[in-house]
């Protein structure tokens, strides 16, 4: 088990509802597949530049612990997920 970090940057809806579900369902899948050490939700912040026409987005934060082949199939998931502008992955350094 590793311990990594994901950035996951979403549309902003005028109910903000589908956002917040949005996450929701991916904080389950991480759940699934490993534990969340820590969620840091950043709110609505505006772009450095527009992505599909939006200007601003929701920022979350997920620190989690997984098996290595997890975070591959994570960002596989984030890239054909309807409503994800941008998203990583890294793995944190080992102490």
């Amino acid at each position: 088990m590793a311990k990594y970090e994901t950035m996951l940057v979403t549309k902003v809806l005028p109910e903000g509802e589908e956002a917040n579900a949005l996450v929701e369902k991916f904080k389950a899948l991480i759940e699934a597949n490993g534990t969340i050490d820590s969620v840091d939700d950043w709110g609505k912040r505006r772009l450095a530049y527009p992505i599909e026409d939006e200007t601003e987005g929701m920022y979350t934060v997920i620190k989690f612990t997984s098996g290595p082949e997890f975070p591959a199939e994570l960002e596989r998931i984030y890239g054909i997920t309807e409503g994800v502008l941008r998203s990583i992955v890294v793995a944190e350094p080992e102490d």
